[in-house]
């Protein structure tokens, strides 16, 4: 399993460099749109190459996809963090019923001597 997976990164790692060669014309970046830029009389503009707009949208993608997923996740956290809280509680809540009983006693027996002795 571990060889598949070092496969699949390894063929996605050659595609990713593929890409990156193909795409090393420069491309503008403008923060503003031409028309809205010359109206605030603000521009500004980066040369960067193709494949570095590209990956870095990628990569935004990705880290909003998690984020948001993450958020959205919330609730289900803390459910079963609420349950795991009520399971200590009541494991708790058992250990100490299954310390009072006495020795190597069934605890139903030593319910009945209970009952016996406070009557």
């Amino acid at each position: 399993m571990r060889l598949i997976k070092l496969f699949l990164l390894a063929v996605i790692l050659v595609g990713l460099v593929i890409a990156a060669l193909a795409n090393q014309q420069s491309v503008t970046l403008s923060l503003l749109p031409a028309g809205l830029a010359g109206w605030m009389d603000w521009t500004y503009d980066i040369q960067l190459p193709l494949f570095v707009v590209i990956f870095a949208g990628i990569l935004v993608g990705l880290v909003l996809g998690y984020i948001l997923e993450w958020l959205r996740e919330h609730r289900y956290r803390a459910e079963a963090s609420k349950e795991r809280r009520a399971r200590t509680k009541l494991e708790r809540e058992m250990d100490d019923l299954k310390g009072k009983t006495r020795g190597d006693q069934d605890e139903v027996l030593s319910l009945l001597d209970d009952t016996a002795r406070s009557s």
